[in-house]
């Protein structure tokens, strides 16, 4: 099978993936994730069931399908911290600008969407489990570096996604309560987490410095 074969088979997996994630949001959106089946998805995307549950096994993946990025993304930063930085600086840096990027991973969803997943206890508990996998990903990564103190390691993992839900949520609840100034937001959750990063620089502001 040729270069160009493949390309076009890939390209074409990921419009079927895509198509079917965009038609699932709409559907949710407009009805709700609970109320909506896999049998409306693949209807309304056109294709069969099985070809939903092939490249979205699970139905939340299909609402939160930011989740592998998500639960990732603290240990992929402290990785790619640039030499003499700390895993403490590194998270603050990337969350500041994913602030202003204004990164649906973080939290900027919008109303309907926060509401669409508030009004879900799936997605509710769905999220929260997104949120530990963040954290155990980040302190495996900790470990690995640190590997003769992997209670230390654990220590800071925990303490750097504590700040990060907590951010997280000080920023679903504002999308909850109708703030449509997504500057607004965005200059009131950057003082926010400076104060939070400051919180902790005594504690692990020396710790895993590259």
């Amino acid at each position: 099978m040729s270069t160009d074969t493949l390309g076009l088979r890939e390209q074409k997996k990921r419009e079927t993936r895509q198509a079917i994630s965009d038609h699932a949001t709409q559907l949710f959106l407009e009805r709700g994730f609970d109320r909506t089946t896999i049998a409306d998805i693949a209807a309304a995307a056109r294709v069969a069931k099985m070809t939903v549950t092939n490249y979205f096994p699970r139905k939340e993946d299909l609402a939160l399908d930011h989740h592998e990025e998500f639960a990732a993304g603290l240990a992929e930063t402290v990785a790619r911290r640039p030499a003499g930085e700390s895993a403490l600086g590194a998270v603050r840096g990337a969350y500041l600008a994913a602030l202003e990027r204004r990164d649906p991973v973080i939290g900027f969803t919008g109303l309907d969407f926060a509401r669409m997943i508030a009004d879900s206890p799936t997605l509710v508990a769905r999220l929260r489990d997104l949120h530990d996998q963040r954290e155990e990903a980040l302190a495996r990564h900790l470990v690995q570096e640190a590997p003769g103190d992997p209670v230390a390691a654990r220590a800071v993992a925990a303490q750097l996604a504590a700040a990060d839900r907590l951010l997280f949520r000080e920023l679903q609840a504002r999308m909850l309560a109708g703030e449509a100034d997504e500057d607004g937001i965005a200059a009131t959750l950057g003082e926010m987490a400076r104060r939070v990063f400051d919180l902790l620089e005594p504690a692990i502001g020396e710790y895993a410095i590259r």
